[in-house]
């Protein structure tokens, strides 16, 4: 016969759990010796195995209950469920493995391979890095919103991103950063970006330029990511929008409000 201490360390739980399992009706109370203590037999072992394999196993104490009093067979479809559901947990928890993981390599987790490709590709050309981190947060939401059509964009971009001229507007734009506001290289870069998207608008028509078919709301966020990383990028705007195209997310075409030849507009 066994005290509730020895009972316990044969089952592989503690003192608590088996008074637990008393409280809960899963394992018989049993007869008490003279002195007034429980003693147990090895069947008690055996059936306070079986009560914490289950339990280890996520099996619900109430369903605990009906297992140990099932017959053979109704234990064993039981078992086999048990053995599925945790089959399917296990992938479940390997998918999130795989998700932690991929946390270490940051946007990974929240971007397509050919997004990182092409984030790549600018730091390799030089970009400053607020510059890509603009680009990144955008990617971030459009991925998020039209999943289905960032194969199409960035097949676009990478286009794009072999014109020299394109790669001239971001490197001048990385020079531009720490500038105030009225630099006269703000002024050169705005002249340099409405005649590189004229042209673009010219060769391959103004549908090639204003493609991205989002809601305004987004655009607004992003565009609002976009300036609070690279603050001088919302002049830059305002100078383009003076030389007939205004938007940072979603390029349109506007009437030029300015003349040419005024300094510093």
């Amino acid at each position: 016969m066994l005290t509730i201490g020895e009972l316990a360390s044969y089952a592989g739980v503690t003192v608590r759990a088996v008074r637990h399992y008393h409280a809960k009706g899963l394992l018989p109370e049993p007869e008490r010796d003279h002195s007034g203590y429980r003693r147990y037999d090895a069947g008690a072992v055996v059936e306070l195995i079986k009560i914490r394999t289950l339990a280890e196993a996520g099996v619900p104490l109430a369903r605990v209950r009906e297992l140990l009093q099932a017959d053979e067979a109704e234990f064993a479809t039981a078992v086999a469920d048990i053995d599925k559901r945790l089959r399917v947990e296990i992938r479940q928890r390997q998918r999130h493995r795989e998700r932690i993981a991929r946390l270490a390599s940051g946007d990974s987790l929240t971007l397509p391979p050919e997004v990182l490709d092409y984030l790549d590709r600018l730091r390799a050309l030089g970009v400053d890095e607020r510059i890509v981190q603009a680009e990144r947060d955008g990617w971030i939401l459009l991925a998020a919103h039209s999943p289905e059509r960032v194969p199409e964009w960035m097949a676009r971009k990478r286009e794009q991103i072999a014109d020299p001229r394109l790669i001239d507007f971001f490197l001048t734009l990385s020079q531009a950063l720490d500038r105030p506001a009225g630099d006269p290289q703000l002024v050169e870069l705005a002249d340099k970006l409405a005649a590189y998207i004229t042209r673009l608008a010219e060769e391959k028509g103004e549908d090639y330029i204003d493609d991205i078919d989002i809601e305004p709301p987004l655009v607004k966020l992003m565009d609002t990511f976009a300036f609070d990383t690279v603050p001088p990028a919302r002049r830059l705007i305002e100078l383009l929008k003076k030389r007939g195209w205004t938007g940072w997310t979603k390029l349109e075409r506007v009437e030029p409000t300015r003349a040419t030849s005024t300094p510093g507009l």
